[in-house]
């Protein structure tokens, strides 16, 4: 059966053992006018609606018995999503790389798969784009209803078109003719050698998405690793920058371009409050709250948790009500999703596992269904799981499947 991610946890003896074991800012309007212009072509066949909470429980209910009954939770504004999701950030820049994403966000909608994750940079927008077409090859031909799946991207970086370019004179020409000269952004928006998140530039990356997705609506939109503007802005200028981020999301959310958002991070939410990077889940919700109100749509955060990158469950990071606690925990009590990202941490975590994994996971044979099924065990709603190969799929559907020992 369908669950809420936000159920209390604790950890079996042994797998506590495991893991204690493991390894500036502008503030400019974007006009209707403005919004016309940045929506490039593509908009003709766009696939209209959004995935809602009994269309994602009718897909949940549909695959129930092929996978444990957590297998699907809660995720956002209440969607139920397959706990185990489709990354889609590594691989090459061709058209080889966009076939083999293609096919197999397709297989894994037809798998019992509802979530994917991507964003505008990666693979030079490629990946995005590979995900439309799926999207649109499993629509049209009746697979699934756009209502059913939970589309997730991001949008922070510059990100490049097709291919890298090959000097440094042809990156500064994109970035004239694409943003500088177009009014996207000006040079002194780009923070840390290329990171952006004026209201502008978002507003220009959410219709670039639809573009590149065929959608009219992102399910899940997050800052991508905001915590990078840190190296450059002091705290308060950044959370002014957030502010402002912020505001532009919730407008974006009114105008039914996208769900809700959150915050896809790195290290932000897994180092101490005294480290430069550090992000306060608090301070973020506060601001949230300040912007939207109560009814706000701060919904989702997402970072790195696997067995060798455990902190979001056992590093006290952050504070709240005068004591300090991990993320993970804390983000329960406040009603918002976590999202695990590099659940094998870039198949690193496909082999040489500790033993103690393996008689936890009796029902599972490979390293890769234990890594992925330890971050199931959390309560959290989906663990991102980047796959190109069809074999590799069904392995890692086989830890949906699995049952957690005490």
């Amino acid at each position: 059966m369908p669950t809420d991610a936000a159920t209390s946890y604790s950890a079996p003896a042994a797998l506590a053992a495991i893991i204690r074991s493991s390894y500036r800012v502008a503030n400019m309007a974007v006009t209707e006018t403005e919004r016309g212009k940045l929506a490039n072509a593509g908009a003709a066949g766009v696939i209209t609606g959004r995935a809602t909470v009994e269309a994602t429980h009718r897909f949940a209910s549909r695959f129930s018995d092929s996978f444990a009954a957590d297998f699907y939770r809660q995720i956002g504004s209440g969607l139920f999503g397959s706990s185990i999701g489709m990354g889609t950030y590594l691989g090459e820049c061709d058209d080889d790389e966009d076939r083999r994403y293609s096919n197999l966000v397709t297989e894994g909608l037809a798998s019992g798969l509802n979530v994917v994750d991507t964003a505008i940079n990666y693979r030079c927008q490629r990946s995005e784009r590979a995900v439309g077409r799926a999207l649109r090859d499993a629509i049209g031909s009746g697979l699934i209803s756009r209502d059913q799946i939970v589309v997730c991207t991001k949008g922070g970086y510059v990100p490049l078109d097709r291919a890298p370019p090959e000097s440094r004179e042809e990156y500064g020409r994109y970035l004239r003719g694409t943003f500088f000269e177009t009014g996207v952004m000006a040079a002194s928006d780009i923070i840390a050698g290329g990171h952006c998140m004026t209201p502008r530039f978002l507003a220009s990356q959410i219709a670039a998405s639809h573009a590149n997705l065929g959608l009219d609506c992102i399910d899940v939109y997050y800052l991508h690793n905001p915590e990078q503007q840190l190296d450059a802005l002091g705290r308060d200028q950044f959370i002014a920058a957030i502010r402002t981020a912020f505001i532009q999301l919730e407008s974006e959310v009114a105008r039914g371009t996208i769900g809700v958002y959150g915050c896809a991070t790195w290290s932000g939410f897994r180092v101490f409050a005294a480290s430069r990077n550090h992000l306060s889940l608090s301070e973020l919700l506060g601001v949230a709250r300040d912007v939207g109100g109560p009814d706000h749509h701060f919904r989702v955060i997402q970072l790195p948790v696997n067995l060798a990158m455990p902190e979001a469950i056992r590093t006290p990071t952050q504070q709240a009500d005068g004591a300090n606690t991990a993320v993970l925990p804390l983000a329960q009590a406040m009603g918002i999703s976590v999202v695990a990202s590099a659940s094998l941490m870039q198949s690193q975590l496909t082999h040489d596992l500790p033993r103690g994994v393996g008689s936890i996971f009796p029902s599972l044979e490979t390293d890769a269904q234990r890594a992925i099924a330890f971050v199931r065990s959390l309560p959290l709603s989906s663990a991102l799981v980047g796959m190109r190969a069809t074999a590799h799929l069904h392995e890692n559907l086989a830890a949906g499947r699995a049952v957690i020992q005490a």
